[in-house]
């Protein structure tokens, strides 16, 4: 069978994990990217021998100048896909979107962009079979897909009633601390519920949730806080299989030594992973509690890393090479080295 030929446009925090997510999959071919920028970012992509193009013809000579061997313009590289996964600035993929699809190209769009843009958000454990050979689907922000993930989880196993979330989350990416962010304070979003529940239920309209969040001054990984009503009373163990039946939750443990956001970067280093990054929902499994019909956790999301995976699942869906969702993330995660426990 003949490789999936995909493009990304925008090589930034997320695009260049993308594009390496594609370069792992046996079934994937990186055709190459596309950006406006000429910094370190697109001189390391040339290095790492991906071919590059310039998004914009006014951008083309300065990447030239900068020493960015440029392989084409944005046009060729449309040309020569058969899926475009585009991580632009929010707003900038709803724009590219028709060009994608008068080009007969599939795409893949990000959270930033909204729902109403493709007319589907994706969670691959969630929705894959709703995306198979459709032209664009939107994954999810990291937040949201945090939630799909846990909530997802409970649902399936016929434990989750109602939902109610607290979301702390970090200030700004941390290539971006230099220049933005949030120092010595807290900064509530200002509408209950805030925009990540709502979102949630683009994918899973049958859940039950609200959810309050706060920006804080760090920028490693969001903290999510939950209770839960349960459909009847449960023990521990049942509510702690359902996540175990589920992909892509990974437990941590504060026994371990993993008592801080900052715990998990250092394990991920660790581990070897690219960049540090953690593809998982890192749940505390000994921090969650149940009493009677109520269930109570905490767990953390790398916000640059978690949707990378979904990224790789929206390809196979939109392309229709894999029909059943579940062999696409066993693929992904094989390939990625995504974990259902970190140290056991």
């Amino acid at each position: 069978m003949s490789k999936i030929k995909v493009g990304v446009n925008g090589y930034g925090v997320i695009g260049k994990r993308v594009a390496d997510a594609i370069r792992a999959q046996s079934d994937m071919e990186l055709v190459g990217i596309s950006d406006i920028i000429s910094d370190y970012r697109l001189k390391t992509a040339a290095m790492l021998g991906i071919p590059v193009h310039s998004s914009l013809a006014a951008a083309e000579g300065e990447m030239k100048n900068a020493g960015i061997p440029i392989a084409g313009t944005f046009d060729k590289l449309i040309s020569e896909v058969d899926v475009m996964v585009d991580c632009t600035p929010k707003g900038i993929a709803a724009k590219n979107l028709e060009k994608y699809k008068t080009a007969g190209v599939k795409a893949v769009l990000q959270g930033g962009e909204k729902h109403s843009v493709t007319g589907h958000s994706f969670v691959a454990q969630a929705n894959y079979s709703s995306a198979l050979n459709r032209d664009a689907t939107r994954v999810v922000s990291c937040n949201t897909t945090s939630i799909i993930r846990t909530l997802g989880a409970l649902h399936d196993a016929s434990l989750l009633k109602k939902a109610r979330g607290v979301l702390i989350r970090r200030a700004t990416d941390p290539w971006e601390s230099d220049h933005s962010g949030v120092m010595n304070t807290v900064v509530p979003e200002s509408h209950i519920p805030s925009h990540q529940g709502p979102d949630a239920q683009t994918v899973r309209p049958e859940l039950d949730l609200v959810t309050i969040a706060a920006k804080a001054a760090h920028t490693q990984c969001h903290n999510h806080y939950w209770v839960i009503e349960l459909t009847r009373p449960a023990s521990r163990e049942e509510v702690l299989d359902a996540f175990r039946a589920a992909p892509r939750i990974a437990f941590i443990r504060m026994s371990d030594g993993i008592v801080a956001l900052n715990s998990t970067i250092d394990l991920m280093q660790d581990l070897g992973r690219p960049r540090g990054d953690m593809w998982e929902v890192a749940l505390w499994e000994d921090v969650l509690a149940v009493n009677g019909n109520e269930a109570y956790y905490t767990y953390q999301v790398d916000n640059q890393a978690i949707a990378i995976p979904e990224n790789i699942d929206a390809i196979r869906a939109l392309t229709g090479t894999v029909k059943d969702g579940r062999e696409s993330i066993r693929m992904t995660d094989e390939a990625m080295g995504i974990k259902r426990c970190f140290l056991y």
